[in-house]
């Protein structure tokens, strides 16, 4: 009872603190740990000593799947380059050079040095993707560290047990070479031969609840054989979740989608609110170990922050080269300065290195003052690097992706979606069919797509849009129809069997209107102005059209050899480039290098203008 009531506390209080930290928009992984620490020195809260077990299989499997499961796998591919330059090269860099510094200043062998670059060297996804989806970074500087932060884990740990295994002298150079290829490899192999074999039972499970279960266990059916064998159950993990995502489409119905993205994303909450809790609450224990462990204090706090210090800085002599010689041989695509920048200072640990650093064997020298660097390093990232990422990243101005484009890219998205079921429509209409029956169907499908476009050309000042009076009235009607079902429910008149079915009827409809609602008001600002433009001089003073050098190609993109999403004009001198959705961000870039200030769409049914100056849509 005594260990149930404080696993209940732990998650209340860490989802409490969570829930806080969103509401105030903090970094939830440093008030997490912050709190943590401050708890650890409360009397009546109990010390905590973690299994690394359990939390290499109970929480990095599922943190890992359900990140991979949202990952695409298209932009996995077209990053794939970096991605094995961060999460392979940078790992390795990192291990080693805090492995000299470690070596330098205590008095450990090499290997037990190297086995604590390892526990520290990758940073952690969840901290990652948390600061990410807070601040709002370009869309490609958080799919480079998603992807990095997915894979690198499986470097540090297969590092880790190398160092380990070289501390008893049982591993050679040769040896740690082979098992490094069969962790990468063997992993991969089995994450795609459990994807395909789920897959094959996931065609066949029409049931949300029973495909539901099925996802839960994905994570551990593709890491347990994978370490059975000694090769990387993260990578294993990672490479069967991305699949199944790709896939989720052809593989499982709607109903089961909806479902495994809803629990899975109540799980990723909880797991994440308690790692950080547990990282913050093992800091008293850890500090008093590490400082009667008979090493010199000034000894013990200038290699903690020489660790920390060489960790951070390590990231940054990884980074910068291998993106400015590239640049500089024309060899890749020359993204802006800023982007290394954030990626560099992105580096933040978290439940990788808590629960590798206690994987260390007891009998290592010095571990109560390695548990201290490790702890020291997870708690001086989250700190300083993220606390002051959100500040960098408005230093540098960088923005996240445009809601303007994006809301451009679902109603076009949605609009062919409609063509094309309309066009299905029209096959199977025979002279039996009840033309009510067709109307219906039409406005159904319509729908979706006139209230993405409404929200395009809908100003502050205007009247309420038809779609939005639609979801009023529905919502009423909604309403009315659940009370007469729960009154006929109270009276007993119906099998109640039914009633759960009709109520979950009327639950699905209303979910749906509510779910559009949460959408739109997570957007507090206007995305256009009101179709005068009198808010712009340069919307006013721009044509609404002219003669283009060239309506339906990007000339970049075609010399760089990318694909495009969508085209844009400038209508200052007739130049065609591609959208900030596209790889080339051409038209951005055009007006970075010419200063004309606006663009307009020649996507067919676009008429919008944008002004990069005053950042309106006319």
């Amino acid at each position: 009872m005594h260990v149930a009531i404080s696993f209940v506390v732990l998650v209340a209080s860490a989802a409490a603190l969570a829930a806080l930290a969103r509401r105030f928009g903090v970094s939830e992984p440093l008030v997490l740990t912050v709190a943590g620490v401050a708890a650890s020195y409360l009397p009546f809260v109990p010390e905590i000593h973690p299994d690394p077990e359990i939390i290499l299989l109970g929480l990095l499997p599922p943190l890992l799947y359900t990140a991979a499961l949202r990952t695409s796998l298209v932009d996995f591919r077209a990053n794939a380059g970096t991605t094995l330059l961060l999460s392979v090269g940078l790992v390795l860099f990192s291990t080693f050079a805090v492995a000299v510094v470690v070596w330098s200043l205590l008095p450990v062998p090499f290997a037990v040095a190297v086995a604590l670059g390892a526990v520290v060297a990758p940073p952690d996804a969840v901290a990652a993707t948390a600061v990410a989806r807070r601040i709002g970074m370009p869309r490609r500087i958080v799919t480079i560290l998603e992807a990095e932060s997915l894979f690198n884990d499986a470097t540090a740990l297969v590092a880790l047990r190398t160092a380990i295994a070289a501390t008893a002298g049982t591993l050679s150079v040769w040896q740690a070479g082979g098992d490094f290829v069969l962790a990468a490899v063997g992993g991969a192999v089995v994450g795609i031969v459990v994807a395909y074999l789920l897959a094959m039972l996931r065609r066949r499970l029409t049931d949300p609840v029973l495909d539901t279960t099925l996802s839960f266990l994905a994570p551990f059916v593709a890491y347990l054989p994978a370490e059975g064998i000694h090769a990387s159950g993260v990578i294993a993990v990672v490479t069967c979740g991305m699949i199944l995502g790709h896939n989720a489409q052809a593989w499982q119905s709607a109903a089961s989608r909806t479902a495994e993205r809803i629990n899975w994303r109540t799980i990723q909450f909880i797991l994440e609110s308690v790692v950080f809790v547990v990282i913050g609450l093992q800091m008293r224990a850890i500090l008093e170990g590490a400082w009667s462990s008979g090493l010199n204090h000034r000894t013990l706090l200038l290699s903690a922050v020489a660790v920390l210090a060489v960790t951070m800085l390590a990231r940054p002599l990884w980074v910068f080269p291998w993106t400015l010689l590239p640049r500089r041989l024309g060899m890749v695509d020359k993204v802006p300065l800023s982007y290394p920048v954030v990626v560099s200072w992105a580096g933040m640990r978290g439940v990788v290195t808590l629960a590798a650093v206690l994987l260390l064997p007891e009998d290592t020298p010095q571990l109560p003052v390695l548990k201290l660097l490790a702890l020291v390093v997870v708690a001086g990232t989250l700190l300083v690097q993220g606390g002051s990422l959100p500040w960098l990243v408005r230093l540098l101005r960088l923005r996240g992706p445009s809601r303007a484009e994006d809301a451009l890219q679902k109603a076009n998205l949605l609009q062919q979606a409609t063509a094309a079921g309309l066009a299905a429509l029209d096959a199977q209409i025979t002279p039996d069919t009840s033309p009510i029956v067709v109307a219906t169907l039409r406005d159904r499908v319509t729908w979706k797509t006139n209230a993405a476009w409404e929200r395009l050309g809908r100003a502050e000042s205007e009247l309420v849009t038809p779609t939005a009076e639609y979801r009023r009235l529905r919502l009423e009607m909604l309403r009315a129809e659940r009370a007469t079902v729960l009154s006929v429910r109270d009276s007993g008149a119906v099998d109640y069997e039914i009633l759960r079915h009709v109520m979950a009827q009327l639950d699905l409809e209303e979910s749906m209107i509510e779910r559009f609602d949460e959408e739109e008001e997570e957007r507090v600002e206007p995305l256009a102005v009101p179709l005068d433009d009198r808010s712009c001089a340069h919307l006013r003073a721009a044509p609404l059209v002219r003669d283009s050098t060239g309506c339906d190609t990007c000339a970049e993109c075609v010399a760089e050899g990318l694909v495009w999403v969508h085209l844009r004009m400038c209508l200052s001198c007739g130049h065609v480039a591609c959208c900030d959705s596209s790889p080339g961000n051409h038209a951005t870039k055009h007006y970075a290098s010419s200063g004309h200030p606006v663009m307009r769409s020649v996507e067919p049914g676009e008429a919008w203008r944008w002004c990069y100056v005053d950042e309106l849509l006319g």
